[in-house]
């Protein structure tokens, strides 16, 4: 199409210009409108002062571009008001299947009135005309939907940057009622505040693949389930390595987070772990810190994915504070540094909650060197890991260790 008036020569039917029975616009675009009422369910039950003003208006529109390229003639302004209004109309709210069904059914009652009183003659003609008519649907489709995706992206673009503010405000400790009503999200009164670890993807090593593409793909796959679990009322500060996420605990109870967690891992096609604290509104930043201290040491420890919650790891979480205990309970640990295969089975056996097989399994081994290992590592340390006192000092030490190594590598 050009931009400068013409288009191509003008169409005919029975030697007059193939658009004369849509030039009278005000009745055409009356008929068309009681069509609409008649056979679109969304326009029957529109307010009468939008049938004859908006509805009425656009198909004015639509019959004018339609005039205009019947006759040869494309007029860019007419495309933007459809779009203008195209815009307004995804703002309030209406699906863009019904615009788009009340296109397709204009265009049908337009076809009868052309052809009405079409004769043989005329075959070549309404042949180009059929073709005129698909480039006509394309362009106001085109226009529409292209209006519809840009309103969508605002209006998301907005929401998120809302969310982002409300989230960045209640993790920083000054939420105000104020503000929650300007971003157009109710405060709950409790959340349950989770602290995230997405792991790589796969893919996101792949050779023949653009990593970055893949980890934006995993994190939308995740943010979308998320939204599609919890609605607009979960607060969330994502990144494609993990982040932040609250959300009030009558949305979701505590004890459907495990569900969660496991949608959000086969939506984003990896196991994602998470750390949960609960707190009212006033406590979400020292939640926040909790969390994702509780979610640092489940990492530093090697635990299996999953939900992980304060109370859970409360003796964990204790011996990794700093002190003298800890630096205590590391040393224990202290003559198997000389022999790595004992500490990883040492460790691998604690994991596995001290299945011989499973652990033989995990390291490829045999299960009579998985215990000559054990009695190896108790000699060498003096504490019995077959011993219920023996196990519980070496697994402290091995959490107090951690984070040990943690402080002499800074």
């Amino acid at each position: 199409m050009t931009t400068n008036g013409t288009l191509r020569p003008g169409l005919t039917v029975s030697g007059k210009p193939m658009s004369t029975p849509l030039k009278d616009v005000r009745r055409v675009s009356r008929q068309l409108v009681g069509h609409f009422v008649d056979n679109v369910i969304t326009c029957g039950t529109l307010p009468g002062d939008i049938i004859s003003g908006d509805v009425t208006a656009v198909t004015r529109i639509c019959l004018e571009l339609s005039v205009s390229m019947l006759d040869g003639h494309d007029i860019p302004a007419k495309t933007d008001r459809l779009a203008a209004a195209a815009a307004g109309w995804a703002r309030e709210g209406v699906p863009i299947d019904t615009i788009l069904h009340a296109i397709h059914e204009g265009f049908k009652v337009g076809m009868d009135l052309i052809v009405s009183n079409a004769t043989a003659q005329d075959y070549a003609n309404l042949m180009d005309g059929a073709k005129r008519v698909v480039e006509l649907l394309d362009t106001m489709s085109g226009t529409v939907a292209r209006a519809y995706v840009r309103e969508h992206k605002a209006v998301v673009s907005e929401h998120h940057t809302a969310v982002h503010t409300l989230t960045s405000a209640l993790l920083g400790g000054y939420p105000t009622s104020t503000m929650a009503r300007e971003c157009g999200i109710a405060l709950a009164q409790a959340y349950s505040v989770l602290a995230l670890h997405i792991p790589n993807h796969p893919d996101e090593r792949g050779p023949m693949l653009d990593g970055k593409v893949v980890a934006r793909r995993k994190l939308r796959r995740l943010q979308a389930e998320l939204a599609g679990r919890c609605g607009e009322s979960a607060l969330a500060l994502l990144s494609v390595d993990g982040g932040t996420i609250l959300i009030p605990t009558q949305t979701c109870a505590d004890e459907q987070l495990d569900d969660l967690i496991a949608q959000l891992s086969a939506a984003a096609h990896v196991p994602v772990t998470a750390a949960v604290v609960t707190a009212s509104v006033a406590e979400v930043p020292g939640a926040a810190d909790r969390a994702h201290e509780l979610l640092d040491m489940v990492q530093r420890l090697q635990c299996v994915p999953g939900v992980y919650r304060f109370a859970d790891m409360a003796l964990e979480y204790q011996l990794t504070r700093p002190g003298p205990a800890r630096e205590t309970l590391g040393s224990l640990l202290d003559p198997l540094d000389a022999h790595p295969e004992l500490l990883k089975t040492l460790h691998s056996h604690i994991s596995n909650n001290l299945n011989r097989q499973h652990t033989a399994r995990v390291l490829h081994i045999h299960t009579n060197t998985v215990d000559h290992r054990l009695r190896r590592i108790s000699q060498l340390t003096g504490l019995d890991p077959t011993a219920t006192l023996g196990l519980w000092q070496l697994r402290s030490a091995f959490i107090a260790r951690s984070f040990r190594e943690r402080t002499d590598s800074k």
